[in-house]
């Protein structure tokens, strides 16, 4: 994981392929719905399929080519894009951003529950359109399929993606150039189909056509990839993602052209009377049967890679501390290549049940889009900060918000009209992600206002004593204590509680270590203090948030550096064992916090932390976070508060 790897983000023929891939999966896949979506029940016009058009070519355009891949692209963490990449660079200067994030990356989190169920039934709902005289393919039940592909490509999440992966790039080329293909084909049956280039017809369908702005709802649906567009950032670097969006938006327009020029031959008529999907009705009946199994590859690649944002981003909100520590895995050696098994449980449960709720693609429409509306608003606010901090014009920065604050509101809007229809769905699920990073975020915050922190210095001459007394028992060679003081010269009165109180614990040398996550993604530093040479020590690791954190190495790893610079004697000190030259025990101690009936807190935040000692105890224990040896862990429970209690008068009896 350590340093950041740039072979991808130079330019390159291997690079682009990649790129493909990874990265235009949901937005490459969005043909196979949005006309769809746009037409519904309506007949169809010319008016319609302009207007229609239109609007497509002006959202991808604005939303996808300026704001993503011209200016947000720019917004980059050290080669790293995403929500909390995002954050990371401005929670310096404006922590309270942290709640934009949160939504953001809870939206963008429901819409990887929401991508594989439509982008697979779409495809597979293609089967029903086969001809053939055995089998009657129209009654064909495709949920059956579509959960077994689905559940089929979360199980193979724990063996890693990147045996699969390097056919991903070829597929995606296949996809693209089917796309574009396909459509240059159609669009001569009906030139004037490029009248929908003039923006105009846009203007005339949201105006003028009866209730033509709710249809920016289903425009809204070709764009969602652009989000993930950024997420993705990392793994190939904004060149080759620039490079390749020429090529992917040509194919893209292509085909939706050609869509709109097929559907004007059946003007007058709905779709339902003219029994035709707009996406499989431009293939001829030789070819269906390809294009769907081609379309069915370009689904799963795209539910793929929201697959592996989500792990991206529930690791990222761990290291940030908005997500309770859970396993992660690192199953290749492919950077960000990553694992997160309950992640995995919960998005695989997710997919299945809007399968099961919403069966039809169709349905499924209504519930996508309302929230990567609210995750693209959340960006714009995110990036408006980033550019006032790299002291971009102030009225550019304006000009920018106003535009972009108009686009996504407008799009919320007329999403928020599919909210009963399947909207609150997506709008559910996120407030689940939501609810759990709010409470994370404002337990911690509960726990270290409680935590009460004193001065190292004034302990150190009774630390010493108790090294040198010979009437304690000796608890361990090396004792070490994992501390979440930020300042050098403070710790945690618990630990002292618990090293002179609890059983006073006699040690040879007591080391101290502390971790800070740093803003930067790939940061890897270590600074150590000793305090008193040979007897204590403080170490503080410096990480980037995306950083594993395997503090059992990195502490091992500190320890021999010490002892070949000859700044510690980690000999153990038991005589016997002294003359023999073997290294000291480690024992690490963990203080696992409870919240003590004594405490000054309101009912509101007594039932926050209540919340969050739950959701504690589900979590991965702090030991097994931080990749400590458990065999030589000690959990010491200690009780959050302990305030002296009210003054009260006790009679005595005789």
């Amino acid at each position: 994981m350590g340093e950041h790897h740039s072979n991808h983000n130079k330019l390159s023929v291997a690079g682009l392929l990649v790129t493909l891939g990874i990265i235009f999966g949901d937005i490459g896949t969005s043909p196979l719905y949005v006309l769809n979506a746009i037409v519904g029940d309506k007949i169809i016009s010319k008016e319609l399929i302009y207007g229609g058009l239109s609007c497509i070519v002006w959202t991808l355009t604005l939303q996808t080519t300026i704001k993503y891949v011209l200016i947000t692209l720019n917004a980059d963490n050290n080669g790293e894009g995403g929500i909390f990449s995002l954050y990371a660079l401005v929670r310096r200067r404006r922590p309270y951003l942290i709640f934009p994030a949160i939504i953001g990356g809870c939206a963008l989190l429901a819409d990887g529950v929401i991508t594989p169920p439509i982008s697979v039934s779409s495809a597979i709902e293609g089967l029903r359109l086969l001809k053939s005289d055995t089998i009657n393919f129209s009654e064909i039940p495709t949920v059956p399929i579509v959960i077994a592909i689905i559940s089929l490509l979360f199980l193979i999440q724990r063996v890693g993606t990147s045996i699969v992966g390097k056919a991903f790039g070829p597929i995606m080329f296949l996809w693209f150039g089917m796309l574009a293909v396909l459509g240059v084909a159609k669009i001569g049956s009906h030139l004037d189909v490029l009248n929908c280039l003039n923006p105009y017809y846009a203007y005339n369908l949201l105006v003028n056509y009866h209730e033509g702005f709710w249809i920016l709802g289903a425009v809204f649906l070709c764009t969602t990839g652009a989000e993930a567009l950024y997420s993705d950032l990392g793994h190939c670097g904004k060149n080759n993602i620039r490079v390749s969006w020429i090529f992917v938006k040509s194919a893209l327009l292509l085909n939706y052209f050609g869509q709109g020029a097929n559907l004007l031959s059946h003007e007058g008529e709905t779709l339902a009377q003219a029994a035709i999907n707009p996406f499989y009705s431009i293939m001829s009946t030789e070819f269906l049967p390809y294009g769907i199994a081609i379309a069915t590859m370009a689904t799963i690649i795209a539910s793929q890679a929201l697959i592996s944002g989500s792990f991206t981003l529930i690791s990222e909100a761990i290291r940030l501390n908005v997500w309770p520590k859970v396993a992660l895995k690192y199953p290749s050696e492919m950077k960000g290549q990553l694992y997160v098994p309950s992640a995995n449980l919960i998005l695989w449960a997710g997919c299945i049940g809007i399968v099961l709720y919403f069966k039809e693609a169709g349905a499924m429409e209504a519930a996508y889009g309302l929230a990567i509306t609210i995750a693209m608003l959340m960006t714009t606010l995110l990036l408006v900060n980033y550019l006032s901090h790299i002291k971009v014009n102030k009225w550019l920065i304006a000009l920018l918000l106003l535009i972009y604050v108009a686009i996504e509101g407008s799009f919320l809007a007329a999403n928020l009209l599919k909210f009963t229809h399947g909207g609150w769905v997506s709008l559910v699920i996120s407030s689940v992600f939501i609810f759990v990073m709010w409470i994370w975020y404002k337990g911690r915050k509960i726990k270290n206002r409680l935590t009460e922190f004193v001065q190292l210095k004034s302990y150190i001459p009774i630390l010493e004593q108790l090294s040198k007394d010979e009437s304690v028992s000796k608890f361990a060679t090396h004792l070490v204590y994992l501390t979440s003081a930020d300042l050098q010269n403070e710790i945690e009165s618990k630990i002292m509680y618990s090293i002179l109180q609890k059983q006073p614990k006699r040690a040879d040398i007591y080391w101290f270590v502390h971790i800070h996550v740093d803003d930067q993604p790939y940061t890897m530093q270590y600074k150590v203090d000793h305090i008193v040479p040979n007897d204590i020590i403080k170490v503080e690791f410096k990480l980037g948030f995306r950083v594993e954190q395997k503090i059992n190495y990195y502490f091992r790893k500190v320890v021999e550096e010490l002892v070949l610079n000859g700044e510690v004697d980690v000999t153990s000190r038991y005589a016997s064992l002294r003359g023999q030259n073997i290294t000291g025990d480690f024992k690490f101690v963990v203080l696992q916090r409870h919240l003590s009936n004594e405490n000054e807190l309101s009912a509101y935040e007594q039932w926050i932390m209540d919340v969050y000692f739950t959701l504690d105890r589900l979590s991965l224990s702090e030991a097994k976070a931080f990749g400590l040896d458990t065999s030589s862990v000690l959990i010491e429970k200690v009780p959050l508060v302990i305030t002296p209690l009210k003054e009260f008068k006790l009679k005595r009896i005789y």
